[in-house]
């Protein structure tokens, strides 16, 4: 995120710097959306006894406030003047801009900020449309960028075209479907191409069957047990919070996953889900960082499947917004997983993808592989057994010529695939009892997330050499990344999508000259 002044100084002999277009405002309806809950928390002070009072049939107006009755409502319209008069301001100075290679928003009018983004390094973009912006056909536009924590740049709210529009213009720059010297010319939204969708019924499905409501199911049936032994009745009250609390949960979850839908598109993968609040997300595939397929063990019975990714920008939260912005599906068949693990890494670097991708979603290697190669995919030895009796047959890895493939759990299968030039660090891992059995932990890191990729009890000379040999790979993947544009490398799937990029074909940018450079860029 970069809080950098708008001013541009002027070099003699240098061209002075193109710019898109002017300053912008927001639609005026935007402090009113925003704001709603202020006013309505004036209106609820000053009306909540006027309105008890006519409910309960007495006069609407206390009598004994005869006399200061122009007060009050004298001091409620200035409450009020001043609030409107605040939305007012705030519209008016705010503003925003795409030149020179940034998107920059200008608020405050008395403490001032701006704030930009460079385009080529946009993460993610996403237009969310609350209820209330919905009535108001508005939305609001969050630019992604890699510094793993809050939206770098805000837009709200805008026109829902306008904010389509916007975001199509510029991911249409970050990507690299226009490139050359900047222009005002808007860049039309990009076609898409719809790969798959969760029917409600599924999704319904996965909720009964997750691994939440089997924790109530246990919960529940330990208090039932304590209730008859202790013959204590009491202790069905202190359910009541607790089914609350887990009716709101599965409601959120099912507002934010209702509808969801995958498309592909020149300026990357399109999600767009929400029953209540909508969001549609826009995700290019060259800007996701690790990917972590998982299968809780009743979602087995009907074959389920759920993705999470690690975007730069997008952090770690523990809130539902948090968790569902991270979601590449939210339950899905292994034909929907297949899919969607290629549009995020197209050259797959392996001659049977689906072989192999099979084998990391729910392989498992014979009783006497010990460290042996399964499937292509090497698993703890056999004299490690004890510290994972059900696990290190499902434990391995496999380093194909573009990701290193990681899976483990017996129960709960989890399939994670790094690719190579997103690997930022790695660490070796080793306890007493890991030295004991001579097995090691493979640690990587990359952008903050809900996956975390770890190799378990890999023997130590190969998690040594696995070790050297992942930053060899890391370090070869980033010098052939020569642009910071995803579309250069990343080829697309749909043969709608083909048309469109042979129209308006993309121009990578130069190789840098220093591979420091490359080194610390890995977002």
């Amino acid at each position: 995120m970069s809080l950098e002044s708008n001013a541009t100084a002027s070099l003699p002999g240098k061209p002075e710097p193109t710019v898109d277009g002017g300053w912008n405002r927001v639609h005026p309806a935007s402090p009113f959306v925003r704001g709603w809950v202020a006013l309505a928390a004036v209106g609820f002070f000053f009306g909540r006894d006027a309105f008890e009072r006519m409910l309960q049939g007495r006069d609407f107006v206390d009598p004994n406030l005869n006399g200061r009755v122009p007060w009050l409502l004298a001091g409620g319209a200035v409450v009020l003047l001043l609030t409107v008069g605040g939305f007012i301001l705030s519209w008016y100075f705010t503003r925003y801009q795409v030149a020179e290679g940034y998107v920059r928003v200008n608020t405050g009018f008395l403490f001032k900020q701006q704030r930009q983004a460079r385009l080529d390094r946009v993460q993610a973009i996403d237009i969310v449309q609350p209820l209330l912006a919905r009535i108001f056909g508005l939305a609001e536009l969050k630019f992604e960028v890699a510094d793993a924590g809050e939206s770098a740049v805000r837009l709200a709210y805008l026109p829902l075209d306008k904010a389509k529009q916007l975001r199509a213009t510029i991911l249409a720059r970050a990507a690299g479907v226009v490139s050359g010297p900047e222009t005002a010319e808007e860049v039309p939204e990009a076609p898409e191409h719809v790969v798959l969708s969760v029917p409600p019924s599924r999704l319904v499905g996965s909720l009964l069957l997750s691994e939440q409501t089997v924790g109530i199911l246990v919960g529940a049936a330990v208090v039932v047990a304590v209730s008859v032994f202790t013959q204590n009745q009491t202790l069905f009250l202190a359910l009541i919070p607790g089914i609350l609390g887990i009716g709101a949960a599965y409601w959120s979850s099912f507002n934010k996953g209702y509808n969801f839908t995958a498309a592909i598109s020149p300026d990357g993968i399109r999600l767009r889900y929400g029953l209540l609040d909508t969001q549609a997300q826009t995700l290019p595939p060259g800007r996701i960082q690790a990917l972590m397929v998982t299968q809780p063990p009743l979602w087995r019975i009907f074959g389920w499947y759920r993705i999470h990714v690690n975007v730069a920008g997008y952090g770690v939260s523990a809130s539902t917004e948090g968790t569902s912005r991270t979601m590449l599906l939210p339950v899905g068949m292994k034909s929907d997983v297949l899919r969607m693990m290629s549009l995020v890494l197209p050259d797959p670097g392996v001659e049977d993808p689906e072989r192999v991708f099979s084998a990391g979603l729910d392989g498992l290697g014979p009783a006497g592989a010990g460290s042996a190669l399964v499937d292509g995919f090497t698993t703890t030895p056999r004299r490690a057994r004890l510290l994972a009796p059900l696990g290190w047959r499902r434990n391995g890895f496999l380093a194909t010529k573009t990701a290193l493939l990681i899976r483990s759990g017996r129960w709960w299968h989890t399939l994670v695939m790094v690719p190579h030039q997103r690997t930022q660090s790695m660490a070796l891992h080793q306890g007493p009892w890991a030295r004991r059995f001579k097995v090691a932990d493979l640690v990587l890191h990359t952008t903050a997330g809900p996956v975390s990729p770890r190799v378990f009890q890999a023997d130590v000379t190969q998690a040594v050499e696995l070790f050297d040999q992942q930053a060899a790979r890391a370090r070869e993947a980033r010098k052939r990344q020569t642009s910071e544009q995803w579309l250069a490398q990343v080829a697309p799937q749909a043969p709608e999508v083909a048309a469109t990029l042979n129209e308006q074909p993309a121009q990578p940018e130069p190789p840098r000259t220093s591979p420091q450079q490359e080194d610390r860029h890995d977002g």
